[in-house]
């Protein structure tokens, strides 16, 4: 082969390898939003039993692959909505689900790739649903996963016997090229971060002949299962311990099940070859059957193999506090209710904490509190939808008059603390764009006046803190702190200004310090206002729990008929009618 021909073939490798990621990943994208909030249902509905939770994980890990499951479950245990015990078994069935979407790509059905294409564009473009758009993409990934398979095989085909030469020491005959093609596997899965594209290189190898018996192909994916835990593993940098742990878990699991694999690796290569007379079929069999195995072994004791977890990644701090949102109290408006603003207390500390990190990256930015500030605000979002899913099912319930309004000024909290959040993390963002600039250097004068506005924005943070403790007496009377103390901060906030407008006045500073000094100041009184809209709410005379009826059960509300569908033009007539646009 010319340099020429090895550029070409290497690209031609390459390239069909990164169209099969590329498919993988809008497939992904595809069904993830066209499924929409019910994968968050679906995840929720995980925690019942052991039975449900496997179900539940293999439904996702067929959608959006086992690595995206797992970093959605380290996600879920990261804003303590799940513990490390309840992971394990959606954690179990993301692995066999991923095999089931490889089953399918197992199948010769190449030929159509443009095909799926074509139709995926067509939805992409002419759908009025935006779920058939959204399925549309995924079927354009589904066409290029094939395009990309079809692509390597071409490439790969003329050039056989020298792939077979370069391979041939990876085979299961024996245990050292068994454990060679494991490890080799494990390696490139890892910098791929997809096991699906590692068993789709195998497939384009078998397509063009390089492999020819299920013994080449069996280290392969045994390496493939350990190798795609790395992404579960970098998502879960800087998560609290029991996220890592789950991370740690998917690691171990597949480990423990690739080694056993290893071990009975005669049974399943003479068995294996029963299932089908076709070696794709056979590798897309025993890839299942590797993870049916190992996840039938684990299942019946899921909660030792969580300890086991615990065991190997210790932790001396204590575990991260638990979400209050009981779906099992729904039954019972008056404790659901009083779960939530328990619930909007932690999450308000997570906020707390988080601005208090804020404070540090001003004078300092620093990669680890950076990233700690960015997941507490994916922390806040996770909450925001499980409370509002929360909520939804408490609507559901024969509810009083003061428990149905109740849940709407919960709502409405909830939504101003996670747009609390998204102002903390415009804050972080701030400082890193500002310690880029030379010229945007605050001096002490500035800092003392930026420092005194954080403060009095930190204090009425925590004094929202303390009001929404669910054994409150007197929320009204909190609230009142609250609005005190905002309208104190108002009254600093603009003599704050003042000082500092007069010093760009001056030429004091440069015109950059003031952009940035005006970016902080307003983050800080947005901050300010949703705290006050929270007080607002807190003041109402509905807003506290009846301590009463926390024991009283409520049946399920009576049907209702919604009224017919209202003539839009009945409204709209009136805007055009007024010609001032």
């Amino acid at each position: 082969m010319t340099p020429g021909d090895v550029f070409f073939l290497a690209f031609t490798i390459l390239g069909g390898l990164a169209l099969f990621i590329l498919g993988m990943n809008l497939m992904t994208d595809g069904l993830r939003q066209a499924a929409g909030s019910s994968l968050r249902t679906i995840l929720g509905r995980a925690t019942r039993n052991r039975v449900s939770g496997i179900a539940m994980g293999t439904v996702l890990g067929t959608l959006v692959q086992s690595s995206a499951t797992t970093v959605m479950l380290v996600g879920f245990i990261n804003a303590g909505l799940m513990t490390l015990a309840e992971s394990v078994p959606p954690m179990l069935g993301a692995n066999i689900g991923t095999t089931i979407s490889m089953q399918l790509i197992s199948f010769k059905i190449g030929d159509y790739c443009l095909v799926a294409v074509t139709l995926g564009l067509i939805l992409q473009l002419a759908a009025p649903h935006p779920k058939l758009r959204d399925l549309g993409t995924a079927l354009v990934g589904f066409g290029l996963i094939f395009l990309g398979m079809n692509t390597m095989s071409e490439g790969i085909t003329p050039h056989r016997e020298m792939f077979a030469s370069f391979l041939k020491g990876i085979h299961g005959e024996d245990m050292t090229s068994l454990v060679r093609g494991v490890l080799i596997a494990t390696a490139i899965t890892g910098i791929i971060q997809s096991s699906g594209a590692v068993v789709g290189m195998c497939f384009a190898l078998i397509h063009a002949g390089v492999f020819t018996r299920i013994d080449q192909v069996f280290p392969i994916l045994l390496g493939a299962h350990i190798g795609t835990c790395a992404t579960a593993l970098m998502g879960s940098i800087g998560t609290n311990i029991e996220a890592r742990r789950s991370a740690f878990s998917h690691l171990i699991f597949n480990i423990i099940t690739s080694c056993l694999s290893v071990l009975l690796a005669p049974l399943f290569l003479k068995l294996i070859p029963m299932t089908s007379g076709d070696l794709l079929r056979q590798t897309a069999n025993a890839h299942t059957a590797v993870m049916l195995f190992g996840s039938l072994l684990v299942l019946p004791i899921s909660p030792l193999f969580a300890r086991f977890v615990a065991w190997v990644v210790p932790s001396r701090k204590p575990l991260p506090q638990r979400s209050f949102l009981d779906a099992g109290l729904v039954e019972y408006p008056e404790k659901a209710i009083y779960a939530a603003i328990a619930e909007l207390q932690r999450v308000t500390k997570i906020c707390a904490h988080s601005f208090r990190l804020t404070i540090d990256i001003l004078f300092h930015v620093k990669r680890r509190e950076v990233q700690e500030v960015k997941l507490n605000e994916n922390v806040v979002d996770e909450i925001k939808k499980a409370m509002k899913d929360y909520l939804n099912k408490l609507t559901r319930r024969h509810l009083s008059r003061r428990q149905a309004i109740m849940i709407q000024h919960l709502n409405r909290c909830m939504a101003d603390i996670e747009r609390i959040g998204d102002h903390i993390d415009e804050v972080c963002d701030i400082s890193i764009r500002r310690s880029r600039s030379r010229e945007a250097r605050f001096n002490r004068e500035t800092l003392e006046l930026l420092f005194s506005l954080y403060e009095a924005a930190d204090r009425i943070l925590h004094l929202v803190i303390q009001s929404l403790n669910p054994e409150n007496q007197d929320f009204q009377g909190m609230a009142q702190a609250i609005l005190a103390a905002r309208d104190e901060y108002v009254e600093k906030s603009i003599n704050t200004k003042a000082a500092f407008t007069e010093h760009i006045a001056n030429h004091d500073f440069p015109p950059i310090v003031g952009m940035f000094f005006s970016e902080y100041t307003a983050a800080f009184d947005r901050i300010v206002k949703h705290a006050k809209t929270i007080a607002l709410a807190e003041k109402q005379p509905y807003f506290w729990i009846k301590r009463k009826k926390l024991e009283r059960m409520a049946e399920e509300a009576p049907g209702y008929t919604p009224p017919p569908l209202t003539d839009a033009h009945d409204f709209l007539d009136r805007l055009h009618a007024d010609e001032y646009l």
